[in-house]
């Protein structure tokens, strides 16, 4: 049976943009995510249950932060006009409505940030685990919360790392705990608080009343790209008193907003079993063999309680210095162990400057 160590940690978060290349720059300049694992342009033809039964043309890019965390997967639909939300998302509606982000001094990104005229909408606050913390909005209103972290790997060009989890709306958090603790690895309630919460305050809805629950994996991840990925939470919040709405209403896959969360992983088959004898079968797999650009590997897609989309990809090659044709082939490697440091950090000579 696959447990929490088969994942070695966020490998991204997908977020659909109308325009990929200003996005790049964009998470480039503010957030240090540029290095950029692969970019491709091609059709979707495996996401069907999620673009309307037909293939879409899109565009990507799968941006990464030296320092470490999850990546970007930039995505911006070429064959359709993506669409934004119909509605104005409030306070735990269902789905990924922030992305985390990790700093190693929350004060510092908080003024290099404000210097850069990036849209804050909180200034300096206290979540509900007391620390120290702020919220943003990309330019497509798209909510970021900044986040102090002590997992990191390498250098990078800004305070912040990458992404180190996400704040997730859902509609019975009992059963959403559990699918987090026993899917994802997320076992450990960090806090468990019913309320009013300051730090919400400046979102549409936050004065409502909510459960929140922070989650964090008690055993360390495992996996080639465990120390470049490295640790990651995930909070969940309950709305009280009020109905949500699914974030993701009316709209495809690959639409404005955080499309999916996907976890880097090391052993597809059992993953698959676990998940189907839990209760969530795969509803997209790629199979085996399945290239995007200059990375390939075997990806699958489920949904959490509320339909948010997971994805899982098992890595088979990836490009570590592309300037000379270096790539990685990991079906070679053992896949619990971690990828030398080295070999990693030899993927900044791919950074994007500009």
């Amino acid at each position: 049976m696959v447990n929490d160590n088969t994942i070695a940690g966020i490998q991204q978060i997908g977020i659909g943009v109308p325009d990929v290349h200003e996005a790049f720059k964009w998470y480039r300049e503010n957030f240090g995510m540029d290095i950029p694992v692969f970019e491709e342009a091609a059709e979707a033809n495996l996401m069907l249950p999620y673009t309307g039964g037909q293939a879409q043309k899109r565009h990507a890019i799968l941006a990464i932060n030296m320092k470490g965390g999850g990546g970007f997967e930039i995505w911006q639909y070429t064959s359709r006009v993506p669409q934004a939300p119909e509605f104005e998302i409030q306070l735990g509606d269902l789905g990924f409505y922030c992305t985390r982000i990790k700093t190693t001094d929350v004060k510092e990104s908080y003024a290099f940030l404000k210097s850069q005229k990036v849209n804050l909408v909180t200034e300096l606050t206290i979540d509900a685990g007391g620390n120290e913390t702020f919220y943003l909005r990309d330019p497509w209103n798209n909510l970021f919360q900044i986040i102090k972290s002590d997992s990191w790997f390498g250098k990078g060009m800004q305070l912040t790392g990458g992404a180190s989890g996400c704040m997730i709306g859902v509609a019975d958090m009992e059963r959403s705990k559990n699918f987090y603790a026993i899917i994802l690895g997320y076992d450990t309630v960090v806090y468990d608080k019913e309320g009013v919460f300051e730090d919400f305050k400046c979102f549409p809805r936050g004065t409502s009343r909510v459960r929140r629950v922070l989650l964090k994996h008690s055993k360390p991840r495992v996996g080639p790209f465990s120390k470049l990925l490295g640790a990651s939470e995930m909070e969940l919040v309950q709305t009280l008193d009020r109905q949500p709405r699914k974030i993701f209403e009316n709209r495809f896959w690959g639409d404005q907003g955080f499309i999916h969360l996907c976890f880097d992983i090391s052993n597809q088959g059992a993953m698959k079993k676990l998940c189907a004898d839990k209760g969530f079968p795969y509803t997209v797999d790629s199979g085996d063999k399945f290239d995007m650009g200059d990375a390939a590997g075997h990806f699958s897609y489920i949904e959490d309680p509320d339909g948010a989309l997971i994805e899982f990809v098992e890595t088979k090659k990836i490009p570590v210095l592309k300037k000379i044709g270096w790539y990685l082939d990991l079906k070679k490697r053992d896949a619990q162990k971690p990828l030398p440091n080295w070999m990693l950090k030899a993927m900044r000579f791919n950074r994007v400057l500009k």
